[in-house]
Formats: structure tokens, sequence, C-alpha cells
């Protein structure tokens, strides 16, 4: 996901200014004998692993720019959790979620990172890709697994920080190969491409040039800021330069903002966008009606409305906890990132090995588990990502959770020739 450019900058200093603490505390942790130690069974434990519990971290966004989000996610693992201990937990112990909102604030993240890193085994979701990068360093050595709700390329290449899905350089080809085939976009035509400044906006304008390239278009680039919710001037300097469709890399308010805005200067060209950049929540809004119309979204995976059994039951289940919230995407990514924990954390207890690293060695076995949405996801190489496909999602009122599918799971062929641009 995304922050300024000053955000992981400051990210990255408060994370080195951290680390002599976080240090200090591993130590100290080393020093009472936790690692390697062997519980019942002989299973071999350490940070964050009781003969009781399993503690996973979760570093989420409650109250800033991606609260809708955040809390859709921490809703799912929590219920996960909750699911797995009631059907006896994970190698005779219960789960647990510590939680932490850091307000999509760097300083906040990296700070909660240094909290719970030493009292957990590892972290289920992190939300920020800047945030996540800023402490990788750390994760390689204390080898704690992370799975970031984040999407960028920049964050492959460690086996204990791993994407799960197609990256956003990944998902962009793949959004635009879309955009040619079913949407008018030929050879020659321009594309505009609007997109957040950092780490989540950047890497997915990486995929527009290539595709630019390979497919002879001419990609018009509008940089915007996460504060920044009028697209105004986007949309009036790129009806002006004349593009045919237009790839929003940002959030959902700047998404509805550029769809909206367009449709009222009859500016009747395809939007699409990356996977954080829709809320269902909007089509409530005065933008409802040109969403549903002209707006497009590639995501990792099929919808949370998506017709399999699994998606049902998540359905089902979820609003049985939560009735007073809507059914979002961001149900699927928290679920499907606790089930892929929860499936490394079963292979690593029939190996006897719930260390740290120990979990990390079982994730690198898995080579093809899907939670039930559609996309099949390997994670037996750390400088790739778990998929290179994506699903064409369209906004509708009418669907569960908002989202019908346009286009079923695939990766296009220049995708599938690409190398994610942080290997």
């Amino acid at each position: 996901m995304k922050a300024l450019t000053r955000a992981t900058a400051a990210a990255t200093a408060l994370a080195a200014l951290l680390a002599l603490t976080a240090c200090s505390s591993k130590a100290e942790n080393n020093d009472e004998g936790a690692e390697g130690a062997k519980g019942a069974g002989g299973v071999k434990t350490g940070d964050g692993v009781t003969a009781e519990t399993i503690d996973l971290g979760v570093l989420t966004d409650m109250t800033g720019v991606y609260a809708t989000l955040g809390k859709s996610v921490t809703q799912a693992q929590q219920l996960y959790v909750d699911q797995t201990n009631a059907g006896g937990g994970i190698c005779g112990r219960k789960l647990k979620l510590t939680v932490r909102d850091h307000g999509y604030d760097p300083q906040r993240a990296v700070a909660a990172y240094t909290e719970l890193e030493p009292k957990v085994l590892g972290f289920a979701q992190f939300i920020g890709s800047p945030f996540v990068a800023a402490v990788e360093q750390r994760v390689d050595g204390n080898k704690g697994l992370v799975l970031p709700q984040a999407w960028s390329a920049n964050l492959l290449g460690s086996p204990y920080v791993r994407v799960v899905g197609s990256t956003y350089d990944l998902e962009t080809i793949n959004a635009i190969d879309f955009l040619m085939k079913e949407k008018g976009l030929k050879k020659g035509d321009k594309l505009g491409h609007v997109y957040f400044e950092g780490d989540y906006g950047e890497n997915a304008l990486k995929g527009s040039r290539h595709m630019a390239e390979e497919a002879g278009l001419t990609v018009v680039e509008q940089k915007i800021k996460p504060t920044d919710n009028d697209m105004t001037a986007q949309v009036s300097a790129l009806k002006k330069a004349g593009v045919k469709a237009v790839v929003i890399s940002a959030g959902p308010r700047q998404a509805a903002s550029l769809v909206g805005v367009a449709a009222a200067g009859s500016f009747d060209v395809p939007v699409i966008g990356n996977n954080s950049a829709f809320a269902p929540q909007l089509l409530a809004t005065q933008s409802g009606p040109a969403l549903m119309k002209n707006y497009y979204v590639a995501s990792p995976t099929l919808p949370i409305g998506a017709d399999t059994a699994a998606a049902k039951k998540l359905v089902a289940d979820y609003k049985k906890a939560h009735p007073e919230d809507s059914l979002d995407n961001g149900v699927v990514a928290g679920w499907t990132a606790a089930s892929v924990f929860g499936e490394a954390l079963k292979k690593a207890c029939e190996d006897k090995d719930l260390t740290r690293e120990g979990v990390g060695k079982a994730l690198l076995t898995i080579d093809d588990f899907d939670a039930g949405f559609g996309v099949p996801q390997d994670f037996t190489d750390p400088k790739a990502p778990s998929s290179k496909e994506s699903v064409i999602l369209q906004p509708d009122k009418k669907a569960t959770g908002g989202m019908k599918v346009v286009r079923r799971p695939g990766a296009s062929e220049v995708a599938q020739d690409f190398s994610p641009s942080g290997v």
C-alpha cells in the first residue's frame, strides 16, 4: 500500500533508531532460553509460542486512510482464529491475535512492530508497504514471518516477508490487458495513469510503463498525494491529452472522484483501479452510477460474493459475527492471509518445529494453496509473488460485497513473462 516518499523515509529512519531497542529486547528474550525449547510431543517452540497458545501480531489501520480495509481484514482474521480454536486449535494450541492500530502513521507503525516483535511468533497482517519495508531488515534478522496487506514488488526477496497474491506491477499489466482485449484500448492509444507518489503507486506505474512498451501505448502520468481527494485537475489534464482509458493506483476516495468527475464532464472512458482502489460504500454516493458503468478493479482473488462454497460459508459466518458491518474484499484478503499462516503452522507442527525458522521453512513447502477464492498460491520462491494472476471485477450494488466478476482469474502473456521489479 501507500504513503508519501517522506513517510517512507521517516519510517526507515525510525526503524534504524529503534533497532537498538529491538535487539536489546530480543537478546533478553533469548537469554530466557525460549528459542528452541521442546514442549509437548517433542515440538520445538520459541517466541510467541507456549504449551497453550500461539500468539500472532496484527499491525493494522483502524483510524487512518485505510480504516475500512483494516477493520475488515482484522475481523476476518479474528473469525479464522475463533473457528480454528473452536476446532481444537493448531498443534494442540489456541491461536491468539494481538492487535495494534497504527492509523497509517509511520512512527506508530514501526513503534508497534518494535513493541510486539519479541512477544509474537509472527504477523498475520501488516498494513502499509512502506512501513513493512522500514523493518524488513529486522524481520530477516529475527525471522518472524510477516504477511503484509501490501502488494509492492519492493517487498519481494525476503523469506520472511511474503506477499500474498500478485504484486502491483503485475496486477497493472493484467488490468491493461483487460482494457485492450475487452474495452477498446489499442496500439497507438494514450493511456492515463493516476497514481499515489510512493511505493504503491510507483510500483503500479512500472507495470503501466512495461505494458505500454510491449503493446505500443503511450502513458500519460498524473502523480497525486494521498491527501488529494478532488481529481478535477487530473481529469481535465487526461481529457485534454486525449487518453482512451485510465488506470488509477490510489485509494477509494480518489477513484470515486476521478470516475464521478469524468462522468460529469462527458469524459466517457473506462477506468480500472488496483485492488485497494475501491470500497463498496462508494456505491451509495453520487458517484455510484458512474462507478457501475465505467469502473473496474483488478483483484488478486475472486470477490467475497464469489460463487464458491468457501465464499458462501465465509459470507454467512462473517454476517453472523458482524451483522452490522458491510462485506468487502478486505474480508477475503484477511481470511486468505490468516489461512496461509495457519497452513504454515500446521506443516510446521508436522515437522515438530514451531520456532520462527520452522514456520518460515514450512511456508516454503506450500506450492498450491487456495483458501477458496479461485487463485492458487505458491510460496516456494521468496523472490516471486505467490501468484501472477488477477481477477477483473466491476462494481455492482446488487452483488454481495458490491463487486461482480467480469473476467475470471488469469495472467496475461505479458505478465507471465514479466519479472516483478523488486527482484
